[in-house]
């Protein structure tokens, strides 16, 4: 039995993809999250809900105090889950529902994973790392080294590591012989990023762009796109696609905000130009990004530098070389880890057998 502890949001999506992989190794799964995210898991796992809500960010004597009430008041309830269920392994995809579950199976002998998906430790897992036998970083961090780090890169389920650009343009409807840009700002959208496209591509266009907006703003966008006379013949303007791997991996460039989506543009080897969530926690996301650039694999943009003309001017240049695009490709390739969830079950199975499990 695994226990997958997982999240809400964007920690969720990992700790899923571990827990498919190590399924079809044979191991029965349960899943912890919260009531909101309960229905997301597949229906064959078992669920068990904590009712709580997120720690304070900053860690200050305050802050410590209220984390400690919440873990008060959810020890009982994890408690009984692990009581229920005896796992052998406990895996914390990083969201703070992880929290006391993975504390609790650690401090109890349970072997005990977690899984960062940003270039810096969030709080839970700050909070953790006495109680964690291994934690997965999908980032080298400064400091932080083996044996209970280990670098294996940002679990993504086996569809978005596979998805084909043949895929992309059947998905989508898209020529082969145009270049294709994909445009996404997290699931919501991003309100900087459309206003961008807005200015810079409602003209005609020499290129395919899939503009996923969000769903909050797409009648808005769309209703500007009309106003201005934009021709959707190359413009495919979305609320939300579930299809969003087979998009990038069509695409000859990504723009992009820099959450966790970073890993999966690095794992199908994409050219991108990132502008980092200027309000993310601890500015996590300014670290993915520049994580990239460093790498060779992406430019990055402030949010309070984005325009329609300098997206424009970045597109219409990365769009005509294409040995550039080709080098950042390359590069991107060089930092994804399509293999993260493979890496991650190895370390868990390997961990279980050190304890005897």
């Amino acid at each position: 039995m695994l226990l997958a502890a997982g999240g809400t949001g964007g920690h969720l999506t990992p700790a899923l993809a571990v827990a498919a992989e190590l399924e079809g190794r044979g191991a029965r799964i349960a899943f912890v999250t919260t009531p909101a995210q309960a229905a997301l898991p597949p229906d064959r796992w078992a669920v068990r809900t904590l009712d709580m809500r997120g720690f304070e960010r900053r860690l200050t004597a305050r802050s410590n105090l209220t984390t400690l009430r919440l873990l008060a008041a959810a020890a009982p309830r994890a408690l009984g889950i692990l009581r229920e269920l005896r796992p052998d392994a406990v895996v914390g995809g990083g969201g703070f529902a992880s929290g006391p579950v993975v504390a609790l199976a650690g401090a109890r002998g349970t072997a005990a994973v977690a899984l960062e998906a940003d270039a810096r430790l969030g709080v839970t897992n700050r909070l953790l790392r006495p109680f964690v036998d291994r934690l997965c970083l999908s980032f080298p961090i400064a400091g932080l080294e083996p044996p209970k780090f280990v670098v294996t890169g940002r679990p993504l389920a086996a569809a978005q590591v596979a998805a084909t650009r043949a895929e992309g343009l059947a998905a989508f409807d898209l020529r082969d012989d145009l270049p294709v840009v994909v445009v996404f700002g997290g699931s919501q959208g991003a309100q900087s990023l459309n206003r961008a496209c807005l200015d810079a591509f409602s003209g005609e266009l020499p290129f395919q762009l899939v503009h996923v907006c969000g769903p909050r703003n797409h009648d808005e966008v769309k209703a500007e796109l009309e106003r201005r006379g934009a021709r959707f013949e190359r413009y495919r303007l979305l609320p939300y696609t579930p299809l969003l791997a087979q998009a990038m991996a069509a695409a000859d460039l990504v723009v992009a905000r820099s959450g966790g989506s970073v890993a999966e543009i690095a794992a199908l080897g994409r050219p991108a130009i990132l502008v980092p969530y200027p309000h993310a926690t601890a500015d996590h996301q300014r670290r993915n990004a520049e994580w990239m650039a460093a790498g060779g694999a992406a430019l990055v943009v402030d949010d309070g530098d984005l325009s329609g003309e300098l997206l424009g001017r970045l597109v219409a240049e990365l769009l005509g070389d294409g040995e550039r695009r080709a080098r950042m490709a390359a590069a991107s390739r060089r930092l994804g880890r399509p293999d993260a969830t493979r890496r991650v079950a190895d370390t868990i199975e390997a961990l279980m057998e050190a304890k005897g499990r």
